[in-house]
């Protein structure tokens, strides 16, 4: 068994540039990945794609999560579920947002 803490993952987490957000792969297996994003405001993810079906959580803050059907705004305990092929974004609101996204099969595994 393994114990994760988003909110700890997140702080410790590294972005690519200094007005990127920071990601880190809290837990890999050819089942799953386990990502958590600490997106501060004015940053996003931009909308992408994926063969497998993502998972978000919302684990602080709030913002906005992209779609097929469009943008909605999420905030702490949600989840949004995006199906295999479905266009999905998200990004930061006033505040900083903490997303801990379930993206299975692990990319790239099959």
């Amino acid at each position: 068994m393994n114990i994760y803490h988003p909110g700890a993952i997140a702080e410790s987490a590294v972005a690519a540039a200094p007005r990127r957000p920071a990601v880190a792969i809290a837990h890999e297996h050819d089942d799953a990945r386990l990502v958590v994003f600490r997106i501060d405001p004015g940053q996003q993810v931009a909308t992408h794609t994926s063969a497998s079906s993502v998972f978000m959580t919302v684990v602080s803050g709030a913002g906005f999560v992209v779609g097929a059907e469009g943008e909605r705004a999420i905030g702490p305990g949600a989840i949004a579920a995006f199906e295999p092929h479905e266009p999905h974004g998200m990004r930061a609101g006033e505040e900083r947002l903490v997303i801990a996204a379930l993206i299975t099969p692990r990319p790239g595994s099959r």
